[in-house]
Protein backbone atom coordinates (compact mmCIF):
# COMPACT_ATOMS: atom_id res chain seq x y z
CA UNK A 1 0.00 0.00 0.00
CA UNK A 2 1.10 3.56 -0.73
CA UNK A 3 -0.62 4.60 2.50
CA UNK A 4 -3.69 3.50 4.47
CA UNK A 5 -5.86 6.17 6.08
CA UNK A 6 -9.51 6.57 6.95
CA UNK A 7 -10.58 9.51 4.76
CA UNK A 8 -8.52 11.65 2.35
CA UNK A 9 -11.13 14.42 2.67
CA UNK A 10 -9.91 15.11 6.20
CA UNK A 11 -6.57 16.44 4.91
CA UNK A 12 -7.43 20.16 5.06
CA UNK A 13 -8.55 20.00 8.69
CA UNK A 14 -5.48 17.92 9.51
CA UNK A 15 -3.09 20.41 7.94
CA UNK A 16 -4.64 23.30 9.85
CA UNK A 17 -4.23 21.43 13.13
CA UNK A 18 -0.66 20.36 12.30
CA UNK A 19 0.34 23.97 11.65
CA UNK A 20 -1.45 25.11 14.81
CA UNK A 21 0.58 22.63 16.87
CA UNK A 22 3.74 23.70 15.04
CA UNK A 23 3.24 27.26 16.26
CA UNK A 24 3.69 25.92 19.82
CA UNK A 25 6.78 23.80 19.04
CA UNK A 26 9.61 26.36 18.68
CA UNK A 27 12.43 23.97 19.64
CA UNK A 28 11.46 21.43 16.99
CA UNK A 29 11.02 24.24 14.47
CA UNK A 30 14.55 25.47 15.28
CA UNK A 31 15.93 21.97 14.70
CA UNK A 32 13.91 21.63 11.47
CA UNK A 33 15.46 24.79 10.06
CA UNK A 34 18.90 23.51 11.04
CA UNK A 35 18.15 20.14 9.43
CA UNK A 36 17.05 21.82 6.19
CA UNK A 37 20.50 23.34 5.83
CA UNK A 38 22.67 20.44 6.99
CA UNK A 39 20.55 17.43 5.83
CA UNK A 40 22.04 15.12 8.52
CA UNK A 41 19.62 12.27 7.74
CA UNK A 42 20.18 12.19 4.00
CA UNK A 43 19.75 8.70 2.56
CA UNK A 44 18.14 7.20 5.65
CA UNK A 45 14.79 5.43 5.82
CA UNK A 46 13.07 5.93 9.16
CA UNK A 47 10.18 3.71 10.22
CA UNK A 48 8.13 5.19 13.05
CA UNK A 49 5.51 3.52 15.25
CA UNK A 50 4.20 6.46 17.26
CA UNK A 51 0.89 8.01 18.24
CA UNK A 52 -0.38 9.73 15.08
CA UNK A 53 -1.05 13.20 16.44
CA UNK A 54 -0.42 16.77 15.32
CA UNK A 55 2.77 16.88 17.37
CA UNK A 56 4.05 13.64 15.81
CA UNK A 57 3.30 15.11 12.40
CA UNK A 58 5.73 17.93 13.08
CA UNK A 59 8.41 15.46 14.13
CA UNK A 60 7.87 13.61 10.84
CA UNK A 61 8.20 16.91 8.93
CA UNK A 62 11.46 17.60 10.77
CA UNK A 63 12.93 14.18 9.94
CA UNK A 64 11.99 14.64 6.30
CA UNK A 65 13.57 18.10 6.28
CA UNK A 66 16.74 16.39 7.45
CA UNK A 67 16.78 14.26 4.30
CA UNK A 68 15.14 11.05 5.55
CA UNK A 69 12.43 9.01 3.88
CA UNK A 70 9.85 8.68 6.65
CA UNK A 71 7.04 6.13 7.17
CA UNK A 72 4.60 6.26 10.07
CA UNK A 73 2.16 3.88 11.73
CA UNK A 74 0.24 4.09 15.01
CA UNK A 75 1.56 2.73 18.29
CA UNK A 76 -1.96 2.26 19.65
CA UNK A 77 -5.20 1.34 17.81
CA UNK A 78 -7.13 4.21 19.40
CA UNK A 79 -4.55 7.02 19.35
CA UNK A 80 -4.64 7.96 15.65
CA UNK A 81 -6.03 11.34 14.63
CA UNK A 82 -7.44 10.51 11.19
CA UNK A 83 -7.23 14.06 9.86
CA UNK A 84 -3.52 14.17 10.71
CA UNK A 85 -2.93 10.84 8.96
CA UNK A 86 -4.66 12.21 5.85
CA UNK A 87 -2.67 15.43 5.76
CA UNK A 88 0.70 13.76 6.33
CA UNK A 89 0.04 11.27 3.54
CA UNK A 90 -1.38 13.73 1.01
CA UNK A 91 0.04 17.17 1.86
CA UNK A 92 3.50 16.24 3.11
CA UNK A 93 4.15 13.03 1.17
CA UNK A 94 4.84 11.08 4.36
CA UNK A 95 3.06 7.70 4.08
CA UNK A 96 0.88 6.88 7.08
CA UNK A 97 -0.65 3.49 7.84
CA UNK A 98 -3.11 4.11 10.66
CA UNK A 99 -6.86 4.34 11.24
CA UNK A 100 -8.39 5.23 14.60
CA UNK A 101 -10.16 2.20 16.09
CA UNK A 102 -8.47 -0.34 13.83
CA UNK A 103 -8.59 -4.01 14.83
CA UNK A 104 -5.48 -5.64 16.24
CA UNK A 105 -4.95 -7.58 13.00
CA UNK A 106 -4.95 -4.35 10.98
CA UNK A 107 -2.70 -2.71 13.57
CA UNK A 108 0.00 -5.33 13.00
CA UNK A 109 -0.52 -5.29 9.23
CA UNK A 110 0.29 -1.60 9.37
CA UNK A 111 3.44 -2.29 11.38
CA UNK A 112 4.46 -4.80 8.72
CA UNK A 113 3.94 -2.13 6.05
CA UNK A 114 6.58 -0.05 7.84
CA UNK A 115 8.91 -3.02 8.13
CA UNK A 116 8.53 -3.75 4.41
CA UNK A 117 10.22 -0.39 3.70
CA UNK A 118 13.37 -1.81 5.35
CA UNK A 119 14.09 1.13 7.67
CA UNK A 120 17.61 2.02 8.78
CA UNK A 121 16.30 3.58 12.01
CA UNK A 122 13.17 2.60 13.97
CA UNK A 123 11.19 4.92 16.24
CA UNK A 124 8.94 3.26 18.79
CA UNK A 125 6.40 4.17 21.43
CA UNK A 126 5.88 0.90 23.28
CA UNK A 127 8.38 -1.24 21.31
CA UNK A 128 5.82 -3.04 19.12
CA UNK A 129 7.77 -2.23 15.94
CA UNK A 130 11.12 -3.46 17.21
CA UNK A 131 9.61 -6.54 18.88
CA UNK A 132 7.86 -7.48 15.61
CA UNK A 133 11.15 -7.13 13.73
CA UNK A 134 12.94 -9.32 16.25
CA UNK A 135 10.15 -11.89 16.23
CA UNK A 136 9.44 -12.21 12.52
CA UNK A 137 11.95 -10.23 10.44
CA UNK A 138 15.34 -10.98 11.96
CA UNK A 139 16.97 -10.92 8.53
CA UNK A 140 16.55 -7.12 8.50
CA UNK A 141 18.42 -6.53 11.76
CA UNK A 142 21.93 -6.26 10.23
CA UNK A 143 20.76 -3.37 8.04
CA UNK A 144 19.30 -1.37 10.96
CA UNK A 145 21.60 1.25 12.50
CA UNK A 146 19.58 1.70 15.67
CA UNK A 147 16.29 2.74 17.15
CA UNK A 148 14.64 5.09 19.61
CA UNK A 149 11.99 4.46 22.26
CA UNK A 150 9.59 7.12 23.50
CA UNK A 151 7.88 5.64 26.54
CA UNK A 152 8.56 3.95 29.88
CA UNK A 153 6.71 0.74 28.93
CA UNK A 154 8.79 0.35 25.80
CA UNK A 155 12.07 1.00 27.59
CA UNK A 156 11.18 -1.72 30.11
CA UNK A 157 10.62 -4.21 27.26
CA UNK A 158 13.83 -3.22 25.48
CA UNK A 159 15.97 -3.39 28.60
CA UNK A 160 14.59 -6.89 29.13
CA UNK A 161 15.64 -7.79 25.58
CA UNK A 162 19.11 -6.38 26.16
CA UNK A 163 19.46 -8.26 29.45
CA UNK A 164 18.50 -11.50 27.72
CA UNK A 165 21.01 -10.78 24.91
CA UNK A 166 18.34 -10.83 22.20
CA UNK A 167 18.40 -7.12 21.31
CA UNK A 168 19.72 -6.88 17.76
CA UNK A 169 20.69 -3.21 17.55
CA UNK A 170 21.29 -0.19 19.84
CA UNK A 171 18.36 1.78 21.22
CA UNK A 172 18.27 5.37 22.47
CA UNK A 173 15.84 5.56 25.39
CA UNK A 174 14.39 8.97 24.58
CA UNK A 175 12.03 8.50 27.53
CA UNK A 176 15.00 8.68 29.91
CA UNK A 177 16.15 12.08 28.67
CA UNK A 178 15.68 14.72 31.35
CA UNK A 179 13.98 17.05 28.85
CA UNK A 180 11.50 14.26 28.15
CA UNK A 181 10.45 12.40 31.29
CA UNK A 182 10.73 15.31 33.72
CA UNK A 183 8.33 17.35 31.59
CA UNK A 184 6.40 15.21 29.10
CA UNK A 185 5.62 12.46 31.62
CA UNK A 186 4.78 14.79 34.50
CA UNK A 187 3.17 17.86 32.95
CA UNK A 188 2.03 16.33 29.66
CA UNK A 189 0.49 13.17 31.09
CA UNK A 190 -0.86 15.05 34.08
CA UNK A 191 -2.83 17.51 32.00
CA UNK A 192 -3.84 15.27 29.08
CA UNK A 193 -5.07 12.47 31.37
CA UNK A 194 -7.41 14.80 33.22
CA UNK A 195 -8.48 16.16 29.82
CA UNK A 196 -9.34 12.64 28.60
CA UNK A 197 -11.34 11.85 31.73
CA UNK A 198 -13.28 15.11 31.52
CA UNK A 199 -14.03 14.83 27.79
CA UNK A 200 -15.36 11.31 28.12
CA UNK A 201 -17.37 11.79 31.33
CA UNK A 202 -17.96 15.53 31.92
CA UNK A 203 -17.63 14.70 35.61
CA UNK A 204 -16.82 17.19 38.39
CA UNK A 205 -13.53 16.11 39.94
CA UNK A 206 -13.68 18.43 42.95
CA UNK A 207 -14.68 16.59 46.10
CA UNK A 208 -14.20 13.10 44.66
CA UNK A 209 -11.67 10.51 45.80
CA UNK A 210 -9.18 10.06 42.98
CA UNK A 211 -6.95 6.97 43.16
CA UNK A 212 -3.65 7.17 41.25
CA UNK A 213 -2.04 3.76 40.83
CA UNK A 214 1.68 4.27 40.30
CA UNK A 215 3.74 7.28 41.40
CA UNK A 216 6.39 7.57 38.72
CA UNK A 217 6.68 10.82 36.79
CA UNK A 218 3.33 10.24 35.07
CA UNK A 219 1.60 9.40 38.33
CA UNK A 220 3.09 12.49 39.98
CA UNK A 221 1.66 14.65 37.21
CA UNK A 222 -1.83 13.15 37.43
CA UNK A 223 -1.91 13.35 41.24
CA UNK A 224 -0.81 16.98 41.13
CA UNK A 225 -3.50 17.96 38.60
CA UNK A 226 -6.27 15.99 40.32
CA UNK A 227 -5.39 17.57 43.65
CA UNK A 228 -5.34 21.00 42.06
CA UNK A 229 -8.90 20.42 40.84
CA UNK A 230 -10.10 19.68 44.37
CA UNK A 231 -9.94 15.88 44.47
CA UNK A 232 -8.94 13.88 47.53
CA UNK A 233 -5.98 11.93 46.11
CA UNK A 234 -4.92 8.44 47.12
CA UNK A 235 -1.72 6.89 45.76
CA UNK A 236 -1.14 3.13 45.46
CA UNK A 237 2.49 2.03 45.06
CA UNK A 238 4.77 -1.01 45.37
CA UNK A 239 8.01 0.99 45.50
CA UNK A 240 8.73 2.14 49.09
CA UNK A 241 10.70 5.23 48.01
CA UNK A 242 7.94 6.43 45.68
CA UNK A 243 5.31 5.67 48.31
CA UNK A 244 7.26 7.74 50.83
CA UNK A 245 7.57 10.56 48.32
CA UNK A 246 3.80 10.50 47.68
CA UNK A 247 3.15 10.67 51.42
CA UNK A 248 5.51 13.64 51.80
CA UNK A 249 3.83 15.31 48.83
CA UNK A 250 0.67 15.29 50.93
CA UNK A 251 -1.24 12.35 49.46
CA UNK A 252 -2.80 9.40 51.26
CA UNK A 253 -0.94 6.17 50.49
CA UNK A 254 -2.53 2.75 50.85
CA UNK A 255 -2.80 -0.66 49.15
CA UNK A 256 -5.27 -1.12 46.29
CA UNK A 257 -7.22 -3.55 48.49
CA UNK A 258 -8.14 -0.58 50.70
CA UNK A 259 -8.35 2.13 48.04
CA UNK A 260 -10.74 0.07 45.92
CA UNK A 261 -13.41 0.41 48.62
CA UNK A 262 -13.43 4.21 48.74
CA UNK A 263 -12.29 5.55 45.37
CA UNK A 264 -14.56 7.36 42.89
CA UNK A 265 -12.07 7.59 40.01
CA UNK A 266 -9.22 5.14 39.45
CA UNK A 267 -6.31 5.92 37.13
CA UNK A 268 -3.59 3.34 36.41
CA UNK A 269 -0.19 4.47 35.23
CA UNK A 270 2.26 1.75 36.30
CA UNK A 271 3.46 0.00 33.13
CA UNK A 272 2.51 -3.33 34.71
CA UNK A 273 -0.44 -5.68 34.22
CA UNK A 274 -3.52 -6.45 36.33
CA UNK A 275 -2.92 -3.77 38.96
CA UNK A 276 -6.71 -3.52 39.31
CA UNK A 277 -8.03 -7.08 39.64
CA UNK A 278 -11.33 -8.94 39.82
CA UNK A 279 -11.42 -8.76 43.63
CA UNK A 280 -11.09 -4.99 43.45
CA UNK A 281 -14.08 -4.63 41.12
CA UNK A 282 -16.21 -6.53 43.61
CA UNK A 283 -15.23 -4.10 46.39
CA UNK A 284 -15.82 -0.89 44.46
CA UNK A 285 -18.64 1.57 44.99
CA UNK A 286 -21.47 1.96 42.49
CA UNK A 287 -20.78 4.07 39.38
CA UNK A 288 -17.00 4.35 39.79
CA UNK A 289 -14.82 5.41 36.86
CA UNK A 290 -11.79 3.40 35.72
CA UNK A 291 -9.17 4.82 33.36
CA UNK A 292 -5.63 4.04 32.28
CA UNK A 293 -2.73 6.16 31.04
CA UNK A 294 -0.15 3.40 30.88
CA UNK A 295 0.89 2.47 27.34
CA UNK A 296 -0.79 -0.95 27.10
CA UNK A 297 -4.38 -1.91 27.96
CA UNK A 298 -3.31 -4.51 30.52
CA UNK A 299 -3.25 -2.52 33.75
CA UNK A 300 -6.98 -2.92 34.37
CA UNK A 301 -7.96 -6.60 34.18
CA UNK A 302 -10.66 -6.28 31.53
CA UNK A 303 -11.24 -10.02 31.33
CA UNK A 304 -11.84 -10.11 35.07
CA UNK A 305 -14.28 -7.23 34.73
CA UNK A 306 -16.17 -9.12 32.02
CA UNK A 307 -16.32 -12.21 34.24
CA UNK A 308 -17.93 -10.42 37.19
CA UNK A 309 -20.39 -8.46 35.00
CA UNK A 310 -23.85 -9.40 33.79
CA UNK A 311 -23.98 -6.79 31.05
CA UNK A 312 -21.92 -4.19 29.21
CA UNK A 313 -23.21 -1.10 27.42
CA UNK A 314 -21.58 1.85 25.59
CA UNK A 315 -23.32 4.78 27.29
CA UNK A 316 -21.11 7.64 26.05
CA UNK A 317 -18.28 7.95 23.56
CA UNK A 318 -15.37 6.14 25.20
CA UNK A 319 -17.43 5.00 28.21
CA UNK A 320 -18.38 1.32 28.59
CA UNK A 321 -20.63 0.66 31.58
CA UNK A 322 -20.40 -2.80 33.15
CA UNK A 323 -23.25 -3.90 35.43
CA UNK A 324 -22.39 -6.48 38.07
CA UNK A 325 -24.76 -9.13 39.43
CA UNK A 326 -25.65 -6.95 42.43
CA UNK A 327 -26.61 -4.06 40.14
CA UNK A 328 -23.42 -2.10 40.79
CA UNK A 329 -22.10 -0.11 37.79
CA UNK A 330 -18.44 0.23 36.80
CA UNK A 331 -17.51 2.64 34.01
CA UNK A 332 -14.42 1.83 31.95
CA UNK A 333 -13.00 4.65 29.82
CA UNK A 334 -11.46 4.17 26.36
CA UNK A 335 -11.54 0.36 26.61
CA UNK A 336 -8.73 0.56 29.17
CA UNK A 337 -6.37 2.07 26.60
CA UNK A 338 -4.52 5.37 26.94
CA UNK A 339 -7.34 7.69 27.99
CA UNK A 340 -5.37 10.83 27.22
CA UNK A 341 -4.85 9.83 23.58
CA UNK A 342 -7.97 7.76 22.99
CA UNK A 343 -10.53 10.15 24.47
CA UNK A 344 -8.57 13.39 24.08
CA UNK A 345 -5.71 14.74 21.94
CA UNK A 346 -2.72 13.63 23.96
CA UNK A 347 -0.03 15.91 25.33
CA UNK A 348 -0.02 19.63 24.49
CA UNK A 349 2.40 20.71 21.77
CA UNK A 350 4.38 22.91 24.15
CA UNK A 351 5.64 19.88 26.08
CA UNK A 352 5.93 17.49 23.12
CA UNK A 353 8.21 20.12 21.61
CA UNK A 354 11.04 18.87 23.83
CA UNK A 355 10.17 15.18 23.56
CA UNK A 356 10.24 15.22 19.79
CA UNK A 357 13.31 17.44 19.69
CA UNK A 358 14.94 14.53 21.53
CA UNK A 359 13.65 12.10 18.88
CA UNK A 360 15.03 14.20 16.02
CA UNK A 361 18.41 14.65 17.67
CA UNK A 362 18.55 10.96 18.61
CA UNK A 363 18.09 10.04 14.94
CA UNK A 364 20.96 12.35 14.02
CA UNK A 365 23.10 10.86 16.79
CA UNK A 366 22.39 7.32 15.58
CA UNK A 367 23.33 8.27 12.01
CA UNK A 368 26.66 9.64 13.26
CA UNK A 369 27.50 7.20 16.07
CA UNK A 370 25.22 4.16 15.78
CA UNK A 371 27.95 1.97 14.31
CA UNK A 372 30.08 2.45 17.45
CA UNK A 373 27.34 1.45 19.92
CA UNK A 374 26.79 -1.96 21.47
CA UNK A 375 23.44 -3.75 21.20
CA UNK A 376 22.08 -2.15 24.33
CA UNK A 377 19.78 0.62 25.58
CA UNK A 378 21.35 4.05 26.00
CA UNK A 379 20.35 7.39 27.43
CA UNK A 380 20.75 10.27 25.00
CA UNK A 381 24.09 12.09 25.53
CA UNK A 382 23.89 14.82 28.17
CA UNK A 383 25.10 17.53 25.83
CA UNK A 384 22.10 16.92 23.55
CA UNK A 385 19.72 17.03 26.53
CA UNK A 386 21.27 20.30 27.73
CA UNK A 387 21.14 21.85 24.27
CA UNK A 388 17.42 21.11 23.99
CA UNK A 389 16.83 22.63 27.43
CA UNK A 390 18.84 25.71 26.46
CA UNK A 391 16.89 26.20 23.23
CA UNK A 392 13.61 25.76 25.15
CA UNK A 393 14.62 28.39 27.70
CA UNK A 394 15.57 30.79 24.91
CA UNK A 395 12.17 30.34 23.22
CA UNK A 396 10.53 31.12 26.59
CA UNK A 397 12.55 34.31 27.00
CA UNK A 398 14.35 32.95 30.07
CA UNK A 399 18.01 33.63 30.83
CA UNK A 400 20.09 31.80 33.43
CA UNK A 401 23.42 32.37 35.17
CA UNK A 402 26.76 30.98 33.98
CA UNK A 403 29.58 29.61 36.09
CA UNK A 404 32.70 31.74 36.36
CA UNK A 405 36.10 30.16 35.75
CA UNK A 406 36.71 30.29 39.51
CA UNK A 407 33.45 28.42 40.17
CA UNK A 408 34.21 25.79 37.52
CA UNK A 409 37.64 25.20 39.07
CA UNK A 410 36.14 24.91 42.57
CA UNK A 411 33.56 22.34 41.45
CA UNK A 412 36.22 20.20 39.78
CA UNK A 413 38.74 20.27 42.64
CA UNK A 414 39.01 18.62 46.03
CA UNK A 415 41.72 20.59 47.80
CA UNK A 416 39.68 23.55 49.01
CA UNK A 417 37.51 22.88 52.05
CA UNK A 418 36.54 24.55 55.32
Amino acid sequence: MEYHIKDPNLREKGKERILWADSFMPVLKFIREEFKETRPLQGLKIGACLHVTTETANLMRTLKAGGADVYLTASNPLSTQDDVAASLSLDYDIPVFAIKGEHEETYYQHIEEIISRKPHITMDDGADLISTIHRSYKELIPTIIGGTEETTSGVIRLRSMAKQKVLGYPIIAVNDSDTKHLFDNRYGTGQSTIDGILRSTNILIAGLTFVVVGYGMCGKGVAMRASGMGAKVIVCEVDPVRALEAAMDGFNVMPMDDASKIGDIFLTVTGDKNVIKKKHFLQMKDNVILANSGHFDVEINKQGLEEVSNSKKRIRDYVDQYTLSDGKRINLLAEGRLVNLSAAEGHPALVMDMSFANQAMAAKYLKESGATLEKSVYKIPGEIDNRIASIKLKTMGIQIDKLSEEQKKYLSSWEEGT
